[in-house]
């Protein structure tokens, strides 16, 4: 796995929502060797929750460098995201970080999510909560999508084995 996709890192904050009860912002990252001055935090702590929102798959490795860390579902599978929610708040979420698991910042992060997260939260009045950017096309996302091409035409080449997620499906070889 390339090395700068390694959780943790800080969470592209873009839209935030928060309950209508409690007021919640963060300042943009300060610059690297800076010293910050308090007040707003942008990094996830230990009593903040991420929630990782995908279409409907467990995938389990999403669960890496965060205390607390719940799956959920949009739609067609459970957990769903009011499910997450409360697990997160059992555990002792004071923040629950809601991050979709998407490629683009379609119609589901701009109305779906937003909307699941704000029905979620209303049972939680007293926990703020956000709607991180989707994966979108940063350029760490490149970064893979070029290491992982590169990754499948060296093996084609016989060069090196399968990778792990590929590993004895017999996918990974070249079709004509």
């Amino acid at each position: 796995m390339h090395p700068r996709s390694q959780f943790p890192f800080t969470l592209p904050l873009q839209h935030l929502h928060t309950n209508p009860t409690q007021a919640m912002s963060c300042k943009p990252d300060p610059a690297p060797g800076s010293k910050t001055s308090g007040g707003d935090d942008c990094t996830v702590g230990e009593k903040d929750a991420v929630i990782i929102v995908d279409h409907g798959s467990r995938h389990q490795g999403a669960r890496t460098g965060y205390k607390i860390v719940e799956p959920a579902h949009m739609e067609l599978a459970e957990p769903t995201i009011k499910d997450a929610f409360g697990k997160c708040v059992e555990q002792g979420a004071s923040r629950v970080i809601v991050s979709p698991y998407f490629l683009s910042p379609g119609r589901h992060w701009k109305q779906d999510i937003p909307a699941l997260a704000a029905d979620a939260s209303k049972e939680h009045s007293n926990i703020p909560y956000i709607v991180s950017a989707p994966l979108g096309l940063h350029e760490l996302m490149v970064d893979i999508m070029n290491d992982r091409i590169k990754y499948c035409l060296r093996h084609v080449a016989g060069d090196v084995d399968e990778c792990t997620v590929c590993s004895g499906t017999g996918k990974c070889r070249l079709y004509s």
